[in-house]
């Protein structure tokens, strides 16, 4: 009888263990035909940059060794030769039969000289036909026929959840894979890149990477791989990719004209306003959600479409805006010349603007100037003295005493121009909103800081 049990168990044993093999199999997909198919269309980009040698003229560019023997007494004919060209690395793909190849513009900028390898060892002298700053992408272009060439998916159907696949160069080991999922889509990252909504991931992404393709796993092409967040220099897990549908719109502007055309608005937006809740009840808002304008500029597309300081901005052209971020790449992504819907709340209610996309490349962009300091004496709840400015429109901060406006942060120097959804231009305009202020509430204030726009919610209990 115990004999007949023991194989009845081992029996059983083996038929889970072979079920759990099974869906372990079935959930982990299988890359090796993705990668057979693709690789070929991934390439090594190689670049170099010259040094300028070093002369007598340059003696603190020396190595510490030379400047401690011979100190500032070079002999006449002595000339350093700097070390030898520096080198970069990085990846790209092929998007036509032809020879156009695209990358990050961090991969090729600077360079005096750019190649590029093929994964059969072909090596080919690369032109820079453009490059792109403000979305990290540039267009290489070498002399092929009949080269293979990537799919494009749809960046934007991508799922957070999904399984993509990285092809490209780290640390020069050429053509090495990597897989993981994706972690969140819409990252906005700010800085240069602030017209990415760059896809995350925890794709192992390192140097040499970078301007490679980002696989789904039909294949196609869904971003480009281009950063990594890091505190040691490497992988940490957390990485950056290019949304294809972005790169690709840029690409055709670079192509036809070697330069990139994007729509600008024209306003100047508050970031803290999504971190301060009880600025944006003051405001009429539940939540700090959307895009607070903090300044409109002149003779901007939104100027001329009716926009004004202190309207938060909530949706544009049907995309929902959850922050200051969103904003910048949902209008860099419109043409100038574009009519776009703008829903906004200005004083707790809404409002829909259609403007008309200007060109960012054309804007000039106004700043404020201070005028002179006037005496007067403080005279209001928020126990602030404040005064006229000649040439601008608000109230100069000459003291800020003990109060609710000290305890918001109020400093000497600010300049408000803004209180509860109304301009203020002139003292007279201060004393007449403040001698209005809710008992039990808080008070928005927009002010001047220097050249920045500060948005303070003050106390009036």
């Amino acid at each position: 009888m115990r004999k007949y049990l023991a194989i009845i168990w081992t029996m059983s044993m083996t038929l889970v263990v072979s079920s759990v093999a099974t869906a372990a199999n079935l959930a982990l997909p299988d890359f090796t035909e993705l990668v057979e198919e693709n690789s070929g269309s991934v390439v090594k980009i190689v670049t170099e940059s010259q040094v300028e040698p070093v002369n007598q003229a340059d003696v603190e560019q020396l190595p510490e060794l030379f400047r401690y023997f011979f100190g500032d007494q070079l002999p006449e004919d002595f000339d350093y030769q700097a070390p030898q060209p520096s080198e970069g690395l990085g990846s790209g793909f092929i998007i036509s039969e032809d020879g156009y190849i695209l990358t990050n513009n961090h991969v090729v900028s600077g360079a005096d000289k750019v190649s590029v390898r093929m994964t059969n060892g072909d090596i080919f002298d690369a032109e820079v036909v453009g490059t792109d700053p403000g979305t990290d992408i540039a267009v290489l272009k070498i002399e092929g026929k009949n080269l293979p060439v990537v799919e494009f998916g749809d960046s934007d159907e991508l799922k957070v959840g999904e399984w993509v696949l990285a092809i490209g160069s780290p640390f020069n080991f050429e053509y090495s894979v990597t897989a993981g999922i994706v972690s969140a889509k819409g990252r906005a990252l700010g800085g240069a890149d602030r017209y990415v909504p760059f896809i995350q991931t925890d794709v192992a992404i390192n140097p040499g990477n970078s301007g490679g393709p980002l696989f789904n796993l039909d294949g196609k092409v869904v971003g480009i791989n281009s950063q990594i967040y890091t505190r040691s220099g490497g992988f940490m897990g957390v990485s950056f990719a290019i949304p294809i549908n972005i790169a690709m719109k840029v690409a055709k502007q670079l192509q036809e004209t070697g330069e990139v055309q994007r729509g600008w608005l024209g306003v100047e937006m508050y970031p803290p306003f999504n971190e301060d809740l009880e600025l944006a009840r003051s405001m009429g808002l539940e939540r700090a959600d959307g895009a607070l304008i903090a300044r409109v500029f002149p003779n901007s597309p939104a100027e001329a479409a009716g926009l004004k300081a202190d309207d938060v901005l909530i949706e544009i052209d049907g995309h929902k805006v959850r922050r200051y971020a969103d904003v910048p790449p949902l209008i860099g992504a419109f043409s100038p010349g574009d009519k776009v819907d703008l829903t906004v709340i200005r004083g707790g209610d809404k409002k829909e603007f259609r403007v008309v996309i200007g060109s960012l490349s054309n804007a000039q962009l106004a700043q404020a100037e201070q005028g002179a300091l006037p005496d007067h004496t403080a005279d209001n709840p928020l126990n602030i003295i404040v005064s006229d400015v000649s040439g601008v429109n608000g109230v100069r901060v000459e003291e800020v005493q003990p109060g609710p406006a000290q305890r918001a942060g109020m400093r000497k120097g600010d300049i408000i121009t803004m209180m509860r959804n109304e301009f203020v231009e002139s003292k007279g305009d201060f004393d007449r909103i403040v001698s209005n202020l809710p008992k039990n509430g808080a008070v928005a204030v927009r002010i001047l800081r220097g050249n920045n726009i500060v948005y303070l919610a003050i106390p009036t209990h």
